[in-house]
């Protein structure tokens, strides 16, 4: 999640430069062969174009609005995940009073738990957004493609570890082997059927967000949106410097004046900058769609899980907590 107030242009620029340099060679050579080559008859009636743009814009602004809405409701999603982990702590501590090995692995599970929801949601898709070089060598110096249970062995029994490490899904085990750890305190007598019951309401709970997760990571934004909003889009900027044609040589006409050479800069100029305009749009919600991958607009679930496992370790009165994640490049992953 980027949380600079104002994105900065070297940011901007990763994203855009092939485009914009595009845009300009390709506006050039339409305007050079209108006017150098005196090519007439390439230029078409911008009044059809406009039409098109207001449909293209209404286009995007829909996948914009559905994209951002997947970004919302997956941090909502983390933001009952820290809600259940602090009252499940709680819970812990409240229940659980006279064996204080059995809470810190129960805590400590859960720690393990968050981490490995975070790290499976970050696996790329075949679906996944790829971006151009510049961008993705990004996130790939920040980003995170570990094994879903690296760093578990400073939370986790050994051998339940190399169990998980077996597992497909690490996540759904380590919320299993809770419940498995409750019916064994509920046998030992260290908690009672009630406390039991309410302890699985939680893990329900826990169960139930990750299940909203991994909706949302396996649930492709619908392509036929996605996929046409960006054909729409490129058709529209393709055709565009053949309409600004046919409107800067009204102008000129009506003035009286030949084609200019400034004319002719300042016909490139609006083309590149309204092609970049409705192309950044188009991206924006591109961008959005899969808020679960580590990338400049997503769920910072790295940040929410240190924060969780800081919140949690402090309620166990531990000491030497660790430090909350801070932003690379003004980016909070």
């Amino acid at each position: 999640m980027y949380i600079k107030r104002n994105i900065s242009w070297g940011i901007i620029m990763r994203y855009a430069w092939k485009n914009l340099l595009f845009f300009i060679a390709y506006a050039t050579i339409i305007f050079s062969l209108y006017h150098i080559l005196d090519w007439k008859h390439i230029d078409i009636p911008f009044q059809p174009l406009s039409v098109i743009g207001i449909a293209v814009a209404f286009y995007i602004g829909f996948k914009n609005s559905q994209s951002y809405d997947r970004f919302w409701e997956g941090r909502k999603i983390w933001g009952g995940i820290v809600n259940y982990s602090r009252t499940w702590a709680n819970n812990v501590l409240s229940f659980v009073e006279n064996d204080r090995a059995a809470q810190i692995t129960l805590i400590y599970r859960h720690i393990a738990w968050i981490n490995a929801l975070r790290i499976q949601l970050r696996q790329p898709n075949s679906f996944s957004i790829k971006e151009n070089r510049a961008v993705e060598r990004m996130f790939d110096k920040h980003g995170e493609r570990n094994p879903v249970c690296n760093g578990f062995d400073i939370l986790l029994d050994p051998k339940e570890v190399e169990d998980l490490e077996r597992r497909k899904n690490v996540a759904t085990h380590l919320i299993k082997n809770q419940g498995q750890h409750l019916k064994k305190l509920l046998e030992e007598g260290k908690i009672t059927e009630f406390d039991k019951q309410v302890f699985h309401n939680n893990l329900e709970e826990m169960y139930n967000l990750q299940g909203k997760c991994e909706r949302i990571k396996n649930t492709p934004f619908p392509r036929q949106y996605a996929y046409f909003s960006t054909v729409f889009t490129w058709i529209f900027v393709l055709l565009l410097p053949f309409g600004l044609l046919n409107v800067f040589e009204s102008q000129l006409v009506e003035l009286n004046k030949g084609s200019n050479w400034w004319h002719m800069v300042l016909m490139i100029f609006f083309s590149v900058l309204i092609s970049w305009i409705f192309t950044t749009m188009e991206k924006i919600g591109s961008n959005s769609e899969d808020p679960f991958e580590g990338r400049i607009n997503d769920v910072p679930m790295t940040a929410l899980c240190k924060t969780i496992e800081i919140d949690l370790r402090d309620m166990l009165n531990e000491e030497n907590l660790p430090e909350k994640t801070k932003p690379i490049q003004n980016i909070l992953y």
